[in-house]
């Protein structure tokens, strides 16, 4: 790939400064590492339209690339690397565990830029990116809280790390708002795309009387229980629109094309910088899906307004007074939680029963 060359003279220099960063006879070459199929319906199907945004947006100047299905951990280390040995200048790493692979690779190929979504780890070449999922977890929390006839919602998470904490416990202070008898129910499946796993996790919790699933997984599993079983069930990650207007009955989805077109055009015209970004409902990078009409008018406009105030910042989902499960004060009245809060939770808050895997 043709970089620039600084030259000796001032006005070389300027006129170099000015060029762009990639010869236009040579496209900029991007990878993706996806942990999923692109046709899983859900995360992986939402960065692919990123990725096809990229190539509609930039054509002939751009050349990209995906590897998916790659699990998280030394497989994913060798898809890296395959990338960055393809000549790809920019790799994008869309799923937690790809983190300390990405920084083993990028510390190897220091001429190729990386990008991690949902990491915090980064380095002169790797940036991070991150959605505030919990923001759409409030909104869908609040329509559970109100649909909700057995008073038992439940949750299916991948992982137990900071981000599916903090959609469990959003959702929950937000269903409990609107319904202080609720109580919340919490399967782990341990992956972020695993059909039977995610079946079996939404089998669980309704046999256990929860009557609205929400999910922090991948497949639309959990949306085909709960239609066999009549119960409700939420869009993650993407619409999920074959399973409206019920049990779908919202959505949450990662709207991740801007970010990808900012962070590609960042390349092509020699700005990119390593950083950080956690975008929300307000940037448009969380956006609600569809309400349809299986949800009563006054809960949707209620659902609605929430959405609407978290976007314009009017509204943070934590905010005090919010006690830890264990009874400790965590949020004075009027307090809201800080972003480093957020990014380091490991508790639930009252009224969750649950345990969370060690």
């Amino acid at each position: 790939m043709h970089r620039r060359t600084l030259l000796a003279t001032a006005s070389a220099l300027a006129a170099t400064l000015a060029a762009p960063a990639f010869a236009q006879d040579e496209p900029l070459k991007i990878g993706f590492i996806y942990v999923g199929p692109v046709g899983d319906g859900g995360w992986t199907y939402q960065h692919d339209l990123g990725r096809q945004a990229i190539e509609a947006e930039y054509g002939d100047r751009v050349e990209t690339t995906f590897i998916e299905s790659v699990p998280e951990g030394a497989d994913a280390e060798r898809a890296l690397t395959q990338l960055a040995l393809a000549g790809n200048d920019l790799i994008f790493a869309t799923s937690f565990g790809f983190m300390d692979p990405v920084m083993n690779v990028a510390a190897r190929f220091p001429d190729v830029k990386f990008e991690h979504a949902t990491g915090y780890k980064r380095s002169e070449n790797v940036a991070t990116y991150d959605a505030r999922f919990y923001e759409g977890r409030a909104v869908i929390g609040t329509i559970a809280g109100r649909m909700t006839e057995s008073d038992i919602i439940g949750y299916i998470g991948s992982f137990p790390i900071p981000e599916v904490i903090q959609g469990i416990n959003s959702s929950f202070i937000h269903a409990r708002k609107v319904n202080p008898d609720v109580e919340m129910r919490v399967v782990w499946a341990y992956s972020w795309f695993d059909p039977a796993k995610e079946a079996d996790a939404a089998a669980a919790l309704l046999a256990e009387g929860v009557d609205v699933i929400l999910q922090h997984t991948d497949s639309t599993a959990p949306l085909a229980q709960a239609q066999a079983a009549g119960a409700i069930g939420f869009g993650q990650a993407s619409d999920m629109a074959a399973f409206k207007p019920s049990p779908r009955v919202a959505s949450i989805i990662d709207e991740w094309s801007p970010y990808y077109i900012k962070r590609v055009g960042a390349m092509l015209d020699g700005t990119w910088e390593s950083g950080a970004s956690w975008a929300g409902i307000g940037d448009g990078e969380v956006v609600i899906g569809e309400i349809t009409e299986a949800v009563p008018a006054e809960v949707k406009a209620e659902a609605e307004a929430l959405r609407d105030a978290i976007g314009a910042g009017e509204y943070h989902p934590f905010t005090g007074p919010l006690n830890k499960a264990d009874g400790s004060v965590w949020l004075a009245e009027g307090e809201t939680a800080s972003d480093e809060d957020l990014q380091s939770m490991n508790f639930y808050v009252e009224g969750i029963t649950a345990q969370i895997p060690q």
